[in-house]
């Protein structure tokens, strides 16, 4: 078996959930048998032979969120291949002392979870606080926005100051969004223009990249097959010439 990670106690409950349901849903996503010990919090796997190596790379991270406050409904996204997980411990940034641990949660939630929310709409984040961690799940992009407010946060800056950064880096995203669907819708129109001067263009095109495919399934035993690959269409010739 593979230890996955050592959650807390108060946590083991919410892994498995009522009547066990959320321990086989997970169990099921990542085709393996979790193994719970109650007494230490440690969580194993036991691999099937068709579970996925990229699962099996990012099943720790479901498992670590799930122990860090995440619901499992939520956490259970990492198993995707563009969902990360980056997490921060409070006391890196302010200490031990229980209150300033309180006071920087206090930061981060914001009045009635208003900074949260805020984080979590312009980033695209989700962003879970329990005891002295910050949980923050997202894509790449999101992800790279989300922490960096995080971060900021955590260092002493002004909520202000912050939100300024997510909104213009939430309008810097969007631009180059918009640009890079103008920049491929222009390259389709210039490709349709150019096939359309060109008659039979596409048709050769389309046939030599059937033939591309047909010519990497070919079995090189298969004698038939190989002679049916390497047959010329009507509108190809092949033309010797001396060196």
């Amino acid at each position: 078996m593979e230890l996955l990670a050592r959650i807390a106690k108060d946590r083991i409950g919410v892994l498995i959930g009522k009547s066990g349901e959320t321990k086989l849903e997970i169990e099921n996503a990542a085709q393996c048998t979790l193994h719970i010990d109650s007494d230490t919090g440690e969580v194993n796997a036991k691999w099937s032979e068709e579970s996925d190596p990229i699962v099996r790379i990012k099943m720790p991270d479901v498992i670590r969120a799930i122990g860090r406050g995440m619901a499992p409904s939520r956490a259970i996204n990492l198993l995707e291949d563009d969902v990360h997980l980056k997490m921060y411990d409070i006391r890196e940034w302010v200490g031990r002392q229980p209150n300033q641990i309180k006071r920087m949660r206090g930061r981060i939630i914001g009045r009635n979870g208003r900074i949260r929310e805020l984080i979590e709409e312009l980033s695209g984040v989700e962003l879970v606080v329990y005891r002295s961690t910050v949980v923050v799940v997202g894509d790449i992009d999101s992800l790279t926005i989300g922490s960096a407010a995080v971060e900021r946060v955590l260092s002493g800056a002004e909520h202000g100051t912050v939100l300024k950064y997510l909104e213009s880096e939430r309008r810097r995203q969007r631009v180059e969004r918009q640009t890079l669907a103008m920049h491929e819708q222009r390259q389709s129109t210039t490709s349709s223009g150019f096939d359309a001067l060109v008659p039979g263009l596409a048709a050769a095109r389309e046939r030599r990249n059937e033939r591309r495919f047909k010519a990497s399934q070919v079995d090189p035993e298969d004698t038939d097959a190989v002679n049916e690959m390497m047959e010329l269409a009507g509108d190809e010739s092949i033309n010797w010439e001396d060196e």
